[in-house]
């Protein structure tokens, strides 16, 4: 089974809290255990204009490529911009729909990156510049491959940029269950919002999950999942105060991926945020879902 990535995906951004090194180290333990051989990996090129523009401004657009965002900009973005960090997230934007085609073909799409569900179309917040989920599936939509996706974000954070893109737009549901009062602040409003208080148990959070992953699914019988599975609802992570356990993202995973199978319905797997105060606690539970999906599909 294949699985998209790309070196690009790391880009030195100084002292920070969002881990870009971890991508890698997912990779080295790919390959380390055996999950996938060097031969399974597809590395994306940018996105192209083309696509891009199809969720963000024209306007928008130049002001990356000139460097000419603006101390406002900059400051929500919460990322230093460079040009590298450009092409980061074009890579990125590639390799989530890469990924998503091969759900399509393979019943499945691993993209070992991607998530950044906090840009808008004309500004980026929150660690991310492009809004990666939704170029994919507006891309696939664009070449007539899908009509419908259903996007089920689990990160900690409400998944706002995405709501807002797809806001009255029955072609994409939108789904977010995050911790209610933290980034964010302003949260747009998804198809379904479950906000969490801050140390809610990982047995209710698993419990309405999979309540709502059934319902939803059936509902609106999309094309095409995009599993959003942040590593930051996290016990010990240092932005965020739910308390999934190792065994508990497992959980997490089968309650997205088994439905998906039964029903064969297309998912792609892209990781979202992961801020433990341990790095290799962050890299385990991408590398669990990875490992979970590879398994559930071989």
């Amino acid at each position: 089974m294949k699985v998209v990535y790309s070196p690009n995906y790391y880009v030195d951004i100084g002292s920070h809290v969002f881990p870009m090194e971890k991508y890698g180290l997912i990779m080295e333990l790919l390959l380390k255990n055996g999950i996938i051989l060097k031969e399974d990996i597809i590395e994306p090129q940018p996105m192209t204009d083309g696509g891009l523009l199809l969720v963000h401004t024209g306007e928008y657009l130049n002001k990356l490529y000139r460097g000419t965002l603006s101390h406002r900009e900059q400051a929500i973005l919460e990322l230093p911009y460079s040009s590298k960090v450009f092409k980061t997230f074009r890579c990125a934007c590639s390799g989530t729909t890469m990924a998503a085609k091969l759900a399509l073909r393979d019943g499945c799409g691993i993209n070992v990156g991607g998530g950044f569900h906090h840009a808008y179309p004309d500004h980026g917040e929150g660690f991310c510049l492009l809004n990666d989920i939704a170029v994919g599936i507006r891309v696939l939509q664009h070449e007539n491959m899908i009509k419908k996706a259903l996007v089920l974000d689990c990160d900690l954070h409400q998944g706002n940029g995405t709501a807002f893109i797809f806001k009255d737009d029955p072609s994409c549901y939108t789904y977010s269950i995050h911790q209610e009062n933290i980034y964010p602040l302003r949260k747009e409003k998804s198809n379904r919002d479950v906000n969490l208080r801050p140390g809610t148990s990982e047995e209710e959070y698993l419990e309405i999950l999979e309540e709502d992953v059934l319902r939803i699914m059936n509902k609106v019988k999309p094309d095409l999942i995009v599993y959003v599975a942040g590593a930051d609802p996290y016990y010990d992570d240092q932005l965020g105060g739910l308390k999934l356990t190792m065994e508990g993202f497992i959980r997490r995973d089968e309650i997205v991926f088994e439905p998906a199978k039964k029903n064969k319905v297309p998912v792609v797997l892209v990781l979202a945020g992961g801020y433990a105060h341990k790095l290799e606690d962050t890299v385990q539970i991408h590398y669990n879902a990875i490992k979970k999906v590879m398994e559930l599909f071989r």
